[in-house]
């Protein structure tokens, strides 16, 4: 089993500012439902708290830190932030999440060079927006000549009519949320997790990529999918049971190579829109939830670890199930969506689930506002979220090309002074 192998403080509280906790105990702690001597701050452990290459150039450019980018996701051009930038700001949290074995330089979005997996092809056009393909020369995801990200295109079960059609792919099922360019073996993620252990004080995050509806609607295609739960209902359970079985026997090759070498699970699926739910909540518990009990069950029981869900959107409505079905923390926390109010979140789920995000609202403060008005956001979602523990601050989502530097500046430095002891 996958097992945090030190315990947080016996007793955390304002005596804690002067001793040294690490960052892994107050995540831990957190966890728990314990106040830390500080909040944790988290800026990319995972492949949705992070910052995509573009504005990670800004920023690095804007400390007068090396540029150095490696892209770890490619659809979102998200990168890995340095121990430098992590060191300077508190991070609490690192990601351990399979790797390509061979790296290769190339020009990103923003025109500027970095690194990305040696698998990941992709072919720009003639009007500046580029293609993703596959090993086959098909392709996969399409970014827009303005845009910094790959949308996927090309469903590769689009034709599916029954579940006996799905034998013709069990491939991309059993492979999805693994992709081909994260070639590195279990053994190679397991020496690099021990390293990582070893060099770090912060808290090791599994990013086991995992998507029970979104995975439906990227192989079927949205549309497809979405009235599948609906129409074709045969055909929706048997690629569940699918996707589940696949997401099983992947855990049960990985967690016990990784036991004692981290500390939290990521798991995903993105249940809500800007203004409510993506499907009718009696749906959702109909044709979803019982496959995410079974696999948030399985995934407990092989690791004894707790799972952080990231669903983006407007959440609040599925709360009380995914804390029936196993989830322990939340994330992103999209305060700037309908009934999640941060104040409300708390009072209502406080006690029973963690929220990992909530710290700053993406969509106009951090992206739009001033630095001023990123420090008075920041101290009124710490005041919301942080009292009685149970909050890992982090902004809401990954930091887009679009924000400026000093508000991500802004944000870290008011994370540090209004969430307790200095780092």
């Amino acid at each position: 089993m996958i097992r945090a192998d030190a315990p947080p403080p016996a007793s955390p509280g304002p005596d804690c500012r002067e001793t040294n906790v690490t960052h892994r105990e107050r995540i831990l702690t957190t966890l728990q439902h314990r106040e830390p001597d500080r909040v944790p701050v988290d800026l990319g452990g995972t492949e949705s708290s992070g910052m995509t290459a573009a504005a990670y150039g800004r920023l690095m450019q804007h400390l007068g830190l090396p540029l150095g980018r490696r892209v770890f996701e490619p659809y979102q051009q998200v990168v890995y932030v340095d121990d430098t930038l992590k060191d300077r700001f508190g991070i609490a949290a690192y990601p351990v999440i399979f790797e390509p074995c061979r790296w290769r330089s190339a020009q990103l979005s923003d025109g500027l060079p970095g690194e990305v997996p040696a698998g990941w092809q992709t072919m720009r056009r003639q009007d500046g927006s580029e293609d993703a393909l596959d090993s086959a020369g098909t392709v996969i995801g399409r970014r827009a000549a303005a845009g910094h990200h790959f949308d996927p295109v090309n469903p590769p079960l689009a034709d599916v009519e029954s579940p006996a059609d799905l034998t013709r792919h069990r491939d991309p099922i059993a492979r999805f949320d693994w992709p081909r360019f994260a070639d590195e073996s279990i053994k190679a993620l397991t020496q690099r997790a021990r390293q990582l252990r070893k060099n770090s004080d912060r808290a090791a995050v599994l990013n086991f990529q995992s998507h029970l509806l979104a995975a439906g609607q990227i192989l079927r295609g949205f549309e497809n999918f979405m009235a599948d739960l609906i129409l074709n209902s045969a055909l929706a359970d048997a690629l569940l049971t699918e996707l589940v079985d696949a997401y099983c026997r992947r855990a049960d090759s990985l967690f016990p190579a990784l036991d004692g070498l981290v500390d939290v699970i990521l798991v995903n699926d993105d249940l809500g829109t800007q203004q409510g739910p993506m499907l009718s909540p009696d749906l959702y518990r109909k044709r979803i939830k019982p496959y995410q009990r079974r696999l948030f069950s399985h995934l407990k029981s092989v690791s004894g670890l707790p799972l952080l869900l990231h669903s983006c959107g407007s959440v609040r409505w599925a709360i009380p199930d995914l804390i029936e079905v196993g989830v322990d923390a939340l994330n992103p926390v999209q305060v700037s969506a309908a009934e999640m109010d941060s104040t409300a979140l708390k009072r209502d789920f406080g006690d029973a689930i963690v929220f990992w995000g909530g710290g700053c609202d993406t969509q106009r403060v951090l992206s739009r506002g001033t630095p001023a008005e990123v420090r008075e956001e920041v101290k009124r979602r710490i005041a919301d979220l942080a009292p009685g523990g149970g909050f890992v601050f982090c902004q809401v989502h990954n930091i887009q090309p679009e924000v400026p530097p000093e508000n991500v500046v802004a944000m870290l430095e008011a994370a540090a002074d209004f969430g307790g002891a200095p780092p």
